[in-house]
Parts: structure tokens; C-alpha cells; sequence
């Protein structure tokens, strides 16, 4: 409000100025011309207050991208949900976000298309309280019942949406998808490293390999982009929960690159559902 008050003060002396001067047939015009500037420098002035009091910062932005087209069967959909759950309730992963201070993490599911009904929104993790109440509900969720095809280019799409018109202010932005098979209609996820990339957003990739050949190279040379982005690969289903956590923790550990060795842990000794 500061710099509004500075402009009409500003105006209130060219005003001072032009009675002081000889009359002009202009004067009418230049009054209204400085009162239109300063209306609109107040109005410029806050609009940016207000936007930026609607920034939340948090140190990354994580969107999770679950295929479920036709080539995934409810005993598969369910090992994607559990599998994701099981991983947010680890005490590392825990331990992990709590390093990072807040974490802003969404699901949603894809095939064909996205139905907006079937998206958990956007939760802000900083606490054990707060990650495993983003883990009971990714259990919980329901299956979109429609079944379509692998439109992964739309599904980046849209989680590329989902980042740059949110409220949040994140100093990582990541996008992690996962899928077993290629994209097979609807533009091709390459098509969408330009926007990623335009606003700093990292795609990492999750192949299941059970029904695609080479889906891992697909991965790596058609789907993820930016700085650091990898690829963790899944042998099948019942192998999702294992793969999920060893890529959760490359993303939310801050010294993890894309060339970097992560040491696996012993997963069989944590209950790996």
C-alpha cells in the first residue's frame, strides 16, 4: 500500500504543478492522465502484494502420476497404491521430509484422459502426522472406472499443470511417472520436455516391465528430462513397492544425482507389502 500512497502523492504534486502554470486547454487532459497512471500503478501494486502473500514455499513439489489404463488389472492398481502408502510410512522417508522442511506432494491417475474427481490434492508434508495422512488416503483411493489407453504426453501435461498453477512456491519442482508400456495415443511425452523444461520442472520415470519390451530405454530416451532425472526400473508388480521407495528417497534426498549409486537397503527386513 506504500507505493500506492507514493504514486497519488506524486500525482497530487504534478496536480500542484499544473495549477501553477498558465492555463492550457491541455490541463483537463494531463489531470486525467495522471490520475489514470496512478489508479493503475496502485492497482499493479497490489495485485503483487496479493500474489506474492499466495506463494507458499516448500522445498520440493512432487507429483505422482499413476498409469491405469487398460493394461493395469485391479490386483495391479492396488500393488501402485499400497506400494506408494508403504513407502510414505517408511521412518527414513519420514525422516527424510522432515530434513527437507516442507514437502508438497499430488497423485493422480491417468490413461486415456484425467479425471479431476480421482486427484488427491496437493498435501504439504513437514511431519510424521502430515506424511501418513498422505499415505492412508493414496491407500484408500478409489480407481477411476474408466478405461482408456497410455496417453503418457497428456498425462505430463497435465501434471506439468498442476505445478505451475498452484499456490506454491517450490525451490524443486519434480514429476515422477510410472507406467508398463508406451505412450500409444495423444501427443508423445517429449512433446512436453519443452514446458517442462521452460519451468524448471524434472520428470523421473518408473517402468514396470511386464508386458513391453525395452520399456526401461523408452524411458530413459523418450520420457525423463531435466537436471538429474532417472529411471528406476521395476521388474513386475509385486516389484513396484521396493522401486517406488528406492526412487522416493534419490527425490528427496538433496545430494542424490542422476549418476549417483544409491546403496539399496534391506527391504525385507522393513515389511515390503
Amino acid at each position: 500500500m506504500r507505493s500506492h500512497f507514493a504514486v497519488l502523492r506524486a500525482a497530487d504534486a504534478v496536480n500542484n504543478d499544473c495549477r501553477a502554470a498558465p492555463q492550457s486547454r491541455f490541463r483537463p487532459a494531463v489531470r486525467i492522465a495522471v490520475f489514470a497512471i496512478a489508479i493503475f500503478a496502485g492497482f499493479c501494486a497490489q495485485v503483487d502484494v496479493n500474489a506474492t502473500r499466495a506463494q507458499t514455499p516448500v522445498s520440493i513439489e512432487l507429483v505422482l502420476a499413476v498409469d491405469t489404463s487398460l493394461s493395469v488389472d485391479e490386483v495391479e492398481f492396488a500393488l501402485q497404491m499400497k506400494g506408494i502408502a508403504w513407502a510414505f510410512r517408511r521412518p527414513e522417508i519420514i525422516a527424510l521430509i522432515g530434513q527437507r522442511r516442507r514437502v508438497a506432494v499430488t497423485l493422480f491417475q491417468w490413461s486415456s484422459e484425467v479425471n479431476r474427481r480421482f486427484i488427491i490434492p496437493w498435501h504439504i508434508s513437514h511431519e510424521p502426522a502430515t506424511v501418513l495422512a498422505f499415505a492412508d488416503e493414496v491407500e484408500q483411493a478409489t480407481r477411476e472406472p474408466s478405461r482408456g489407453f497410455t496417453a503418457m504426453g497428456r498425462a505430463i501435461d497435465f501434471a506439468i499443470d498442476l505445478i505451475v498453477g498452484n499456490p506454491l512456491a517450490g525451490r524443486e519442482l519434480k514429476i515422477d511417472i510410472s507406467a508398463d508400456g508406451r505412450s500409444n495415443v495423444g501427443p508423445l511425452p517429449a512433446a512436453a520436455w519443452q514446458r517442462a523444461e521452460a519451468s524448471g520442472i524434472v520428470i523421473n520415470g518408473l517402468p514396470i516391465l511386464v508386458d513391453t519390451y525395452n520399456l526401461d530405454i523408452y524411458f530413459l530416451e523418450k520420457v525423463i528430462t531435466g537436471p538429474g532425472a532417472f529411471v528406476e526400473i521395476a521388474a513386475d508388480y509385486d516389484d513396484f513397492a521396493r522401486v517406488f521407495l528406492r526412487k522416493l528417497r534419490r527425490e528427496l534426498n538433496p545430494f542424490i544425482t542422476r549418476n549417483d549409486q544409491v546403496p539399496d537397503i534391506a527391504l525385507s527386513s522393513l515389511g515390503a507389502p
